[in-house]
């Protein structure tokens, strides 16, 4: 099964997105903010599937989204971008960092794990 990195600085949306994964049969690598995951990527950790919260302290969503695409062995992996923001423009831009597509916060576990399914086929 495929290995997802979440990114999130809330311990509770952490928390609950990586229990309906796991229970969904996924492995799930955290990481409180954009920096951390950025660490583990540059550590070798192996990732099928980015998903990543727009508004973090330090480095923001879209931000970590530009920093991956520059890894090679990252540059056309799934990036989903997760945020309450609905507008546009914030959309937009997370698409030309290089995201894949997003989800609104809240989501519901079956929203979330048929997006998931969508973009790792």
């Amino acid at each position: 099964m495929s290995t997802i990195m979440l990114v999130d600085d809330s311990a509770t949306i952490l928390l609950s997105i990586s229990s309906i994964l796991t229970k969904a049969g996924y492995t799930v690598e955290k990481a409180p903010n954009a920096e951390e995951a950025l660490k583990k990527f540059n550590n070798g950790t192996r990732v099928d599937l980015l998903i990543t919260d727009l508004n973090m302290p330090g480095m923001n969503g879209i931000e970590l989204i530009r920093e991956v695409r520059t890894l090679p062995s990252y540059k056309f992996m799934p990036i989903l971008f997760l945020t309450t923001e609905s507008q546009q423009a914030r959309k937009m831009e997370a698409k030309a960092a290089g995201a894949s597509g997003w989800i609104v916060k809240p989501a519901t576990a079956d929203e979330l794990l048929n997006t998931i399914k969508l973009v790792l086929r």
